[in-house]
């Protein structure tokens, strides 16, 4: 049985992401037959790669979790390693969507390491209607394996409510070398701050948003807790998002953005967490709790040419009556946070 530990990964890949990197969540590519595009799919990778997100996160919601039971986990993971491998030279931060119960979830592990990734990003939905007792025993039997990225997965798409209590248990484990927090809750992105403080972990930890509808407000804001007679900071360094894997080089520019702040946040940057929130409303599809949320982001693929068309491994899933419209709006009411010019002036050289 293979085994990674956080020993064993590049210090360059140690240090980015502690620094924290904007890591889009991959989508999958499929034709019309519902197969993987193998060449559109490159050219996803490709165009993340050159907007310069620090990382990937392959095999997780947004790459939609029913690749597992059609054989795609597998090459869709080699594809974007592989791809990643030869297009660029710079150290890029491989994260595997593990899902299942345990032994299924060790056996992704072990193949995600073979092909080279770093971290294994948790999936608590197996365990929706477990203990919280029972999901601290598979991450502890994964931990064994792989290093851990955690994750709050919000109820609405699989995921369930867990304790600040259940987060001190977790980052107490040494192999977790992030959280992904996206509970769409302010209270349960609490619920994480407050665990890895009282774990003491919060120099070991790196939290990265997952929560897109509160992205910038996330990356700017100073969390400030006692523990003990002590004051402690902690900040969300990075991003983990489905959101970021569509105009994905404006992403890493407002990530990079808001990262430099040191000082009081200019009004004009506050004012983009209304802005981004908005236009997240429309692509995944909140007036509709989630239902589109996988084909909005291909539908905005679509329409600047690197995906052929919006369809899922579920031919249920598809966009919502007006969400098409709600795309087109938001795409058009703030101009500044899309990169369609630059999508169009390198789109061929990734589809080649």
């Amino acid at each position: 049985m293979g085994r990674l530990r956080v020993a064993d990964l590049p210090i360059t890949i140690r240090d980015r992401l502690a620094a924290g990197l904007a890591i889009p969540a991959h989508p999958l590519a499929l034709t019309a037959a519902r197969e993987l595009d193998e060449r559109r799919q490159r050219a996803l990778t490709r165009y993340y790669l050159d907007a310069g997100a620090g990382g990937l996160a392959v095999g997780v919601h947004t790459t939609q979790f029913a690749i597992r039971d059609c054989g795609l986990f597998e090459p869709v993971l080699r594809l974007a390693a592989e791809t990643a491998r030869d297009w660029t030279d710079r150290p890029v931060a491989m994260i595997a969507g593990i899902a299942g119960r345990t032994e299924q979830a060790k056996q992704e592990a072990e193949i995600a390491i073979g092909l080279g990734y770093h971290a294994a990003l948790v999936s608590p939905a197996p365990f929706r209607d477990a203990s919280e007792d029972d999901l601290m025993a598979h991450c502890l039997a994964l931990a064994e394996v792989i290093p851990l990225v955690g994750f709050y997965l919000q109820p609405a798409v699989g995921g369930r409510v867990l304790s600040a209590g259940f987060w001190r248990r977790f980052a107490e484990i040494e192999s977790v070398v992030a959280i992904k927090i996206a509970p769409f809750n302010r209270y349960g992105t609490l619920a994480v701050v407050r665990g890895v403080v009282e774990a003491q972990a919060e120099k070991r930890i790196a939290l990265y948003t997952g929560n897109d509808d509160h992205i910038v407000g996330d990356l700017v804001t100073p969390f400030v807790l006692r523990r003990g007679s002590d004051e402690v900071v902690i900040r969300i360094v990075g991003g983990l998002l489905g959101h970021w894997s569509v105009w994905t080089k404006t992403a890493v520019a407002l990530h990079a953005r808001c990262r430099a702040v040191d000082g009081p946040v200019p009004a004009d940057l506050l004012a983009l967490d209304g802005q981004v929130t908005d236009m997240n409303s429309a692509v995944f599809d909140v007036a509709n709790n989630f239902h589109g949320v996988i084909a909005g982001c291909h539908e905005v693929l679509r329409r600047n040419g690197l995906l052929e068309g919006i369809w899922c491994l579920d031919p249920h899933e598809g966009l919502s009556p007006g969400q098409a419209e709600e795309i087109i709006r938001v795409a058009a009411t703030y101009p500044h946070l899309t990169d369609d010019d630059f999508v169009r002036a390198n789109r061929e050289r990734w589809l080649a």
